[in-house]
């Protein structure tokens, strides 16, 4: 599969790149992305939700009343869980969701998500560009040429580009990650997908082709 060079006006560079078969034109796993995602999802959550017991709740000590003689239910502390002000039961305790996946299942998704844009056309290579400060109307002008729509895009840089990334931030459409570290659900909450070009040779590195 071959594609253009676009240049940040939006004009053909007249070079053309052909994506590697092994990563932009297999036969996506629908199910292996779902795993992956799923489990950066949940290695992403904190897992500090917290509630206390009636064994952690201060106070409650003594009774509140006899047990006998007052014609109301017997009670032992004021921090049952029946009452106001009460512990919980089988309330959240901090845990870790973290999940481990293969690294080789990891690489399958990443290339059954870029296969699957590539599969729609939504992929498009761009010449290499920086900043020399951060400007997002100037990054907002070169996703205008290069006709995104609005759509929500992900841009692969070759290297971590401080000045990209802060003219990037402040587009809700865009996400700026780098070629070496981004992550299947990128890939996927993604409508387009923006490459430079020189993070091409960065996506065949980590993912083996």
């Amino acid at each position: 599969m071959k594609l253009d060079v676009l240049k940040t006006d939006g004009t053909k560079t007249g070079e053309q790149i052909d994506l590697s078969p092994d990563i932009f034109e297999i036969e996506p796993n629908e199910h292996v992305v779902w795993q992956v995602v799923t489990a950066e999802r949940a290695n992403a959550r904190q897992g500090t939700a917290k509630a206390k017991t009636r064994a952690e709740i201060s106070g409650g000590g003594k009774k509140p009343w006899p047990q006998k003689g007052r014609g109301t239910a017997r009670a032992g502390s004021t921090r049952s869980p029946v009452w106001r002000h009460g512990g919980r039961v089988f309330g959240p305790k901090p845990h870790t969701y973290k999940t481990r996946i293969p690294l080789k299942v990891r690489q399958l998704a990443r290339k059954s998500a870029l296969s699957a844009l590539a599969k729609e056309n939504k992929i498009r290579l761009v010449e290499d560009f920086a900043f020399e400060k951060a400007k997002t109307r100037q990054l907002a002008g070169i996703l205008n040429a290069l006709q995104t729509g609005g759509a929500k895009t992900l841009l692969l840089t070759p290297q971590t580009s401080r000045t990209v990334w802060l003219s990037g931030r402040n587009i809700p459409s865009l996400q700026v990650r780098e070629a070496a570290g981004f992550s299947t659900y990128d890939v996927v909450n993604a409508d387009m997908l923006l490459i430079q070009k020189s993070a091409l040779g960065k996506i065949n590195e980590v993912l083996g082709s």
